[in-house]
């Protein structure tokens, strides 16, 4: 293959780069001019936001347009990094701040999402939805012009459009139909190694290596005849990064009457509630993207593929990145390619891998938006038939006492005979997808008999016991997925449940037993009993802790800390999913293993665990939570044995554990929680709503803050704060009251 790298184009050496700095304060100045500040002023003072006693934004406006000018300019006060980073990743430019070891990862991104498009739709948008945009970018620029000292490190002005190149407020938002990072990298390069997938740190040893990666969220709704106060309860509990949403209310009087969870830089409630309604999205595994095999040939210098018995023309569109260096900035340009299906993203057995996908889409934010303004289920359905959200499922309340679970949401009609797992034949039109499943044709389960719905990332053929679907009526590629062990919990705890408060769907949802061990330790068991005496002696009582243990997580279980480390082991020798739906069959996956591991290595890992423990606390003997701990940083990322942290009795979600807490050693002996239980919220929806609600730490990001650490051990313990939804509610807990950019009074 030709080398796909443009010659570097410029190279802007130390002493360039000191002139350079004084530029984006002139084209900053130049792009804030007085028309745009005097229209953000006039917005600004149609905004009045309330911060609570936990320092949470409620704010008020005219327009729907003020109140996301508001919550821009709040978030930018809570965190503009973080912003900014997920629009260095969405626009493909974290290499620009990264250096080299982000760089495919910008490729992948400037392939998949066209700036272009995204400014095209922004022009051509509906009059009221470009209002909508406008604000997101006022929002966020006034700011910058009221805060000097904030140093953006690359977007010094925010456009309107940035917003259409993030749609999807999901963790996972960009669907790449399983082509991998290495797979871009390689196609790409022109280097001659096949370094594989880049990561940003390189694990030290096996210890590093394991449960690196949190998958999942748990969505509950529990129908009147389960509740209590016989109205319908929601439980929302997305699994991610730390800090990765913020807490907020939207009041608007053109009827925007919202709370919930926003991802940094979006200004729509991807998950939460109103007075009327709510809803818990949860990644889905519905195929949703998919990868076509090219047969491409080259002819005149020139690249063509085959369709349908004809050549067509490969198009070209020319990249441009610029790459961080120690002393310099360095400017590279790439070309991309691109069939009629998409961008080649890579090659596989001599063909190139095309990705048809959906994954920049005005219609799903607008989707995402008139979710947000949704008061009752007609106007959420509404929303919903645009088909538009490719990567969750929705589990939804209400206050006519509806529970209703929506499996995916844009979903691809395709010929059932070709396994769309995999790439599909590129070179015929029979592979062509043959439009979106209308919202009626997807998997759905409303107001079942069982009283229950749940999803935790698993199949949703067992999502209400008997009252799922069945599996039979349904295309393959619509629910590919399996069956994971924090569905199997989910499912144990909500069968036989009666009169459940709020409470008590907080205490179901952090029920702490471990489905996995239920196949992991009788192997163990079983391998212990047939060894040799020698081999006994030593872990005679480790295995007797074990064999003791009820399989739920506490700070003082030893056991705990025994079979988390031991399990972890064996979770890291799985053989290699060979696609992501092979992937979301955890129990299947995890029962093969224990048949394949042999007797003699589970027991050499448990030893291994031993001696571990031993050099890292000088005894294997160590509590659970004297090694798993909590700690929030000053600076977000520097961990230290040495400073304060609190012991959790949590673990990750791959062993089962519906609350989850991801841990990991960071160049310490502790490991220390980074994602997991982030936002969550429980909610009633009765004549008058009730909701509780908490984060991790607390909304602040200002360690000074009474705000930063607040929250630490209610969600550690599950204990919830009451959400003060209702404004005369608000007023009895202010901290303070302002107006975008006028400080506080």
């Amino acid at each position: 293959m030709d080398k796909l790298f443009g010659k570097i184009a410029v190279t802007i050496k130390a002493n360039f780069i000191i002139v350079s700095m004084f530029l984006p304060a002139l084209v900053f100045a130049q792009k804030i001019n007085q028309k745009e500040i005097k229209r953000e002023k006039t917005l600004a003072k149609s905004v009045t936001i309330i911060r609570d006693n936990w320092g949470v934004p409620h704010i008020y406006g005219k327009t729907d347009a003020a109140v996301v000018f508001g919550l821009m300019y709040t978030q930018c006060e809570d965190n503009f990094k973080g912003i900014e980073r997920n629009y260095l990743y969405q626009l493909g430019k974290q290499a620009q701040v990264d250096g080299e070891i982000n760089l495919y990862t910008d490729v992948q991104l400037q392939l998949i999402a066209d700036s272009a498009g995204a400014i095209k739709d922004y022009k051509t948008s509906a009059p009221w939805f470009r209002k909508l945009l406008d604000a997101f970018a006022d929002g966020i620029n006034y700011y910058l012009y009221k805060h000097p000292e904030v140093k953006p490190k690359v977007f010094k002005h925010f456009e309107p459009w940035y917003a259409l190149m993030f749609t999807d407020g999901s963790v996972a938002a960009t669907e790449t139909g399983g082509i991998k990072l290495s797979e871009t990298k390689d196609f790409y390069s022109t280097a001659p190694e096949k370094l594989g997938a880049v990561t940003s740190q390189p694990a030290k040893n096996i210890y590093d290596m394991v449960n690196e990666r949190e998958t999942g969220s748990n969505g509950f709704a529990i129908a009147p005849s389960k509740s209590a106060s016989g109205h319908a309860l929601l439980y929302i509990n997305p699994h991610v990064p730390f800090y990765f949403r913020s807490e907020v209310e939207l009041v608007s009087d053109e009827g925007l009457n919202a709370y919930g969870a926003v991802t940094w830089g979006q200004f729509f409630i991807y998950q939460g509630f109103n007075q009327h309604c709510g809803w818990m999205h949860t990644s889905a595994y519905a195929d949703v993207a998919d990868l076509y095999a090219e047969k491409v040939s080259k002819k005149d210098g020139k690249w063509y593929y085959e369709y349908d018995g004809k050549l067509r023309p490969v198009i070209t569109r020319k990249l441009s990145f610029k790459i961080k260096h120690s002393d310099e900035i360095e400017q590279r340009s790439i070309t991309g390619y691109y069939t009629h299906h998409g961008p080649v993203l890579g090659a596989r057995d001599g063909k190139w891998l095309a990705l048809k996908a959906n994954n920049r889409s005005y219609n799903a934010l607008v989707e995402s938006w008139l979710i947000t303004k949704a008061n009752n289920l007609a106007e959420y359905k509404k929303a919903m038939n645009m088909v538009s959200n490719a990567t969750n499922s929705t589990v939804y309340a209400d206050d006519k006492g509806n529970t209703i679970f929506w499996y995916g949401n844009y979903i691809p009609k395709r010929n059932p005979k070709y396994d769309w797992s995999l790439p599909v034949d590129g070179s015929t039109s029979a592979t062509e997808w043959q439009g979106i499943h209308k919202l009626s044709e997807i998997i759905t389960i409303t107001n079942p008999a069982t009283g229950w719905i749940q999803n935790c990332n698993s199949t949703p053929y067992t999502a209400s016991g008997t009252s799922s679907p069945d599996k039979s009526k349904y295309p393959v590629y619509m629910a590919p997925d399996g069956e994971n062990y924090r569905a199997v919990t989910a499912i144990r705890v909500l069968k036989d449940a009666e009169k459940l408060t709020l409470d008590g769907l907080v205490a179901k949802g952090y029920d702490h037993y471990l489905a996995a061990f239920d196949d992991l330790l009788p192997s163990l068991f079983k391998a212990y009993d047939a060894a040799p005496d020698s081999v006994k002696q030593s872990l005679a009582e480790p295995i007797k802790i074990l064999q003791q243990w009820d399989k739920s997580t506490a700070i003082h279980s030893v056991a705990s800390s025994l079979a988390i480390e031991w399990g972890s082991l064996m979770m890291k020798a799985l053989p290699p999913p060979q696609t992501d739906q092979e992937s979301t069959f955890i129990t299947r996956r995890f029962q093969t293993l224990v048949k394949t591991i042999s007797p003699a290595q589970q027991l050499a890992w448990l030893n291994d665990v031993l001696k571990n423990l031993q050099s890292r606390f000088g005894t294997w003997k160590v509590e659970w939570g004297e090694m798993n701990r909590y700690q929030r940083p000053d600076d977000g990322i520097t961990f230290d044995d040495n400073k304060p942290s609190i012991p959790v009795g949590l673990t990750g979600s791959g062993f089962g554990q519906l609350p989850s807490f991801q841990s990991r050693t960071m160049n310490t002996n502790k490991r220390y929680g980074y994602s997991g239980n982030s936002f969550i919220a429980v909610v009633e929806f009765g004549t008058r709503l009730r909701a509780k609600s908490i984060v991790n730490g607390g909304s602040s990001f200002d360690p000074a803050s009474k705000n930063f650490t607040d929250q630490e051990q209610g969600i550690i313990d599950g204990k919830f704060k009451d959400v003060l939804f209702y404004k005369k509610d608000v007023l009895k807990h202010v901290q303070r009251t302002y107006h975008p950019g006028d400080g506080f009074k």
